[in-house]
């Protein structure tokens, strides 16, 4: 519990991933994406209860093997490519609430593709949630100048090229800009009535808390990354 609050965290591990095969167990310095979650939740005692909704074996097995519990299956029907998060959400709390009988004051959203993430902004979160009054709270990153939307160009299929918003034809100098954010998987936080009343993950009033550069994974290339930051991380503590 935080603050009389009880707690559930899901993690969402779907089989089906295209970009990398079983993404959700692919390895990190040996462990699994899905360790990298559990080794973090074993570290966040306020958490109540931590679930993973999977549609694969393979993947619920790594997944008890790192301390989270997988008692019961996503339906084929929320395992597609292009399903939205609040249904996988929704199912995994009425299914752990009818399971535990309970209710959670509290739902958490912890992605594997976020293996930087800390106890320390899971905590953030619960408790700009709390302090706030907001229905949702989600991690964001400062999105690099560079990659700001009134920098960005499109090319029509005549390959004519264009701004992305007209506006961006006045930019000159980075100092024009002012800064935009995006989310990063490290953790999401929700009230009970912002999923199950409102049935949305980003409720009336949503908060946000901001976090250093994170990597959030989709590529062979993003796990030897996330492995270079850790190993620079050591080489410093160690220094």
């Amino acid at each position: 519990m935080y603050r009389d609050r009880k707690i559930l965290a899901v993690v969402p591990a779907r089989g089906g991933s295209k970009g990398v095969p079983l993404k959700n167990i692919q390895p990190i310095k040996d462990t699994p994406l899905i360790g990298w979650v559990g080794r973090c939740v074993d570290d966040c005692p306020f958490i109540d209860r931590a679930v993973v909704s999977t549609d694969n074996d393979e993947i619920a097995a790594a997944a008890e093997t790192y301390g989270l519990s997988v008692p019961f299956r996503r339906p084929e029907a929320l395992s597609r490519d292009r399903i939205a998060d609040f249904p996988v959400l929704e199912h995994a709390l009425l299914q752990s609430e009818e399971l535990d009988g309970c209710s959670y004051d509290i739902i958490l959203m912890l992605q594997p593709t976020s293996p930087l993430r800390q106890p320390r902004h899971i905590e953030a979160c619960i408790e700009t949630l709390l302090d706030g009054g907001f229905d949702s709270v989600w991690t964001v990153s400062e999105t690099d100048s560079k990659a700001h939307p009134l920098k960005q160009l499109t090319v029509s299929a005549s390959n004519q090229l264009d701004y992305y918003d007209q506006a961006g034809k006045e930019i000159i100098a980075r100092q024009q800009l002012s800064p935009v954010y995006h989310r990063n998987g490290a953790c999401y936080a929700f009230t009970r009535e912002c999923l199950l009343g409102q049935k949305t993950i980003k409720g009336g009033k949503s908060g946000a808390v901001i976090t250093e550069p994170m990597v959030s994974i989709d590529t062979t290339f993003d796990f030897k990354l996330v492995e270079f930051l850790l190993d620079n991380q050591e080489a410093n503590l160690n220094g």
